[in-house]
């Protein structure tokens, strides 16, 4: 399981992106917990203005818990995680907050802690946390058999294409897989042994090179948008200025974008309008699909719940029923009967509520399961 955190403030922000149902298929809130409000928003105005008493400007623990894409994962899996975050950063008893999110047939889990010790109005230090987190991630994989992330084995060997936020809110812009770009940008590196092949070889992929703000070797794209050269390859921008040569040699960003602009002719903006109207009309059906999709799992997930909840309240008026009062109930407490009636009544919760547990995550996981199924076809719809 992939944990990421950070120490942060922006209370009403971030409860507004745990809440986002456009950018999310399904949305749950799973806990709110040690606040007086039991709905996120509240919660976070109670974070926000506990912190207001102290020195703390980051009053906010946020961690995203996100587990391999195929695998079924309880419940409980999640549960045990967040204990694990909690006794580790010494966070226990913090109030909190827990949301899942599913996305493109992946479901992941965010969970949100104040950092604010109500009694000593002091808050929660959070030295080494993300070595932290990163030895429960390990140790999760491990215990629940997961096939272990390469970077995980060997810090060497993680993806090199992770973006960080800014690039990846860049390349959404522009319609760009983030993770595809800078593979390419890796890629043309990698081909390639000087300035001119380099430059050549972002050319053939719609790239092209030139020299940022900062006298920087940047990569252009046919928009205009601007890529970071020495971030995409993770190496300083002197030494991609030793293989590539001076940037202060090459055009400007500005130059590049006006050359483009005049190369561009109305035959080839023609052709781009045509392709993505062909791959407008192939994706359609696939996105109706998807929504359709999104409303059954809907209905049928407030289904399941209705009668979930209409069960355990029955149920749980049977077992109340058990419990006498009055004079009854007096020699049910001399006689013991009292407390073997609890007691199974305590049992029988406890199974009736793991029974529950069961019957929802099926649901979710065929669901699942039927979402990446169409997922899949999305991808391979969009890669023609």
């Amino acid at each position: 399981m992939i944990l990421k955190a950070s120490q942060r403030a922006g209370a009403k922000q971030l409860g507004a992106h745990l809440l986002r149902a456009d950018e999310n298929e399904h949305v749950e809130v799973h806990e709110v917990s040690g606040f007086v409000s039991d709905s996120v928003m509240g919660a976070m105005t109670e974070a926000y203005a506990a912190a207001k008493g102290t020195q703390c400007k980051q009053y906010l623990f946020s961690v995203s818990l996100n587990p391999p894409a195929d695998e079924s994962v309880r419940v409980e899996v999640f549960e045990t995680a967040l204990r694990m975050i909690e006794e580790r950063n010494g966070l226990r008893g913090q109030p909190r907050i827990v949301v899942f999110h599913e996305k493109e047939g992946r479901r992941h889990c965010h969970a949100v802690w104040s950092r604010i010790d109500a009694d000593t109005m002091t808050a929660k230090p959070l030295p080494f946390f993300k070595t932290k987190l990163r030895d429960i991630a390990k140790q999760l994989y491990l215990e629940n058999g997961w096939k272990m992330p390469e970077g995980f084995i060997d810090s060497r060997l993680r993806d090199p294409r992770n973006f960080a936020l800014d690039e990846w809110q860049q390349a959404k812009r522009e319609g760009i897989d983030p993770r595809q770009l800078k593979g390419v940008i890796r890629e043309c590196w990698a081909a390639s042994d000087n300035g001119a092949s380099f430059k050549q070889s972002l050319e053939e992929r719609g790239l092209f090179l030139a020299r940022g703000e900062r006298r920087a070797h940047v990569a252009v794209t046919i928009e205009g948008e601007v890529f970071s050269i020495p971030r995409a390859v993770e190496l300083k921008a002197k030494d991609v200025a030793a293989r590539l040569g001076d940037p202060s040699k090459l055009d400007t960003v500005e130059d590049v974008a006006r050359r483009l602009a005049g190369e561009m002719s109305k035959r080839l903006k023609s052709h781009i309008a045509e392709a993505k109207q062909v791959a407008s009309a192939a994706i359609r059906p696939l996105l109706e699909r998807r929504n359709a999709m999104k409303s059954a799992h809907i209905a049928e997930r407030e289904k399941l719940d209705a009668g979930l909840k209409q069960r355990a309240d029955r149920e749980q008026r049977e077992r109340s029923a058990r419990i006498r009062h009055g004079v009854k109930g007096a020699w049910d407490i001399i006689t013991g009967r009292y407390f073997r009636v609890r007691k199974q009544n305590e049992v029988e919760a406890f199974f009736a509520l793991q029974r529950d547990r069961n019957q929802r995550h099926s649901l979710v996981q065929a669901q699942l399961k039927e979402r990446r199924q169409l997922q899949s076809e999305i991808v391979l719809t969009r890669a023609l």
